[in-house]
């Protein structure tokens, strides 16, 4: 809850006029509590996971819009009701594990100095905040990920969220609950080593969502913004990883692709592509391909 019950007060304490941002935020947040606020994060949650991934959800299921040519896997097509049961199977996870989460974290939200005071963050600082909350989740997420497809990790969690070996955009948070937990902590590290506001903390969450849908969305579409990210991984490069399954040791990066590319965890997806442009070049024919962006032959695995 804000200091101040006036703009005139908040003017007065800032020494300035109010932006209008700030003027918008001071409206809304006066008199709300900290605690209210940060809960948000739980709406936001929930809208995403449910809304983000309709577009292209839709899409598949009747193959509409043009799309179809650029789905990763287009042989691959969950009905109605298989997309549904992952979606309820999601929302249980969020409402029996992640939500709660959400509630009891509060603390130590508090505890590390997310604000909710005035002044807002400028753009910039908005801005390497968020980017340091990604490379700090990229590079924890993926030690996690890859002790996770060790034999326990896999057998014990993992395997739940590969049970979609071509994924869609509802099945990115699919998961074991322990792993819904486990993964909390590489985004929660970031805010923790460079607190900021919490409008900041709200783009954090939603941005990683949808990042997150993006890349299980199973489709690969040449305007895609991120393609211009440097290092960014994206839709391909995650649905190889889906691909292979529990076999795969490639691909474990959640954002961005250096770290497998320094730890050398690339290669079996890079062989393949290799693989794919002697295909189109026809060096090798006759292979019947089960998506348009690579083909694992049964015997090539160990390449993985």
């Amino acid at each position: 809850m804000l200091p101040y019950t006036t703009l005139d007060e908040a003017a007065a304490a800032l020494g300035r006029n109010l932006t209008v941002a700030e003027t918008l935020w001071f409206n809304y947040s006066a008199k709300k509590s900290d605690y209210y606020l940060y809960c948000h994060n739980i709406l936001f949650l929930f809208l995403i996971f449910s809304v983000v991934p309709l577009p292209l959800v839709f899409s598949s299921l009747w193959r509409s819009g043009g799309f179809d040519k650029y789905k990763i896997q287009p042989k691959v097509k969950l009905s109605p009701s298989e997309t549904f049961k992952c979606y309820k199977d999601v929302m249980f996870m969020f409402f029996f594990v992640v939500g709660p989460l959400q509630l009891v974290s509060y603390p130590s939200v508090k505890m590390i100095g997310i604000r909710t005071n005035l002044p807002l963050p400028s753009g910039w600082e908005v801005f390497l905040q968020l980017l340091v909350y990604f490379m700090v989740e990229d590079f924890t997420n993926y030690w996690i990920h890859r002790f996770l497809h060790g034999k326990w990790g896999y057998e014990k969690i993992h395997k739940v969220h590969h049970e979609y070996t071509a994924p869609i955009g509802f099945a990115a948070p699919y998961a074991h609950w322990a792993e819904v937990l486990i993964l909390g902590i590489p985004s929660f590290l970031g805010p923790a080593m460079v607190p900021g506001h919490m409008i900041t903390f709200w783009l954090w969450i939603a941005l990683r969502q949808i990042e997150a849908i993006e890349t299980h969305s199973g489709y690969d579409f040449p305007w895609t913004p991120t393609k211009y990210i440097p290092f960014y991984g994206g839709a391909d490069y995650h649905d190889y990883h889906h691909y292979v399954g529990g076999q795969s040791q490639s691909n474990f990066a959640s954002v961005f692709t250096y770290c497998d590319f320094i730890y050398g965890t690339d290669k079996g997806y890079r062989f393949q592509k290799k693989l794919l442009w002697k295909l189109k070049k026809g060096v090798e024919n006759g292979v019947d391909q089960n998506g348009g962006s690579y083909y694992v032959p049964t015997q090539d695995l160990k390449s993985d």
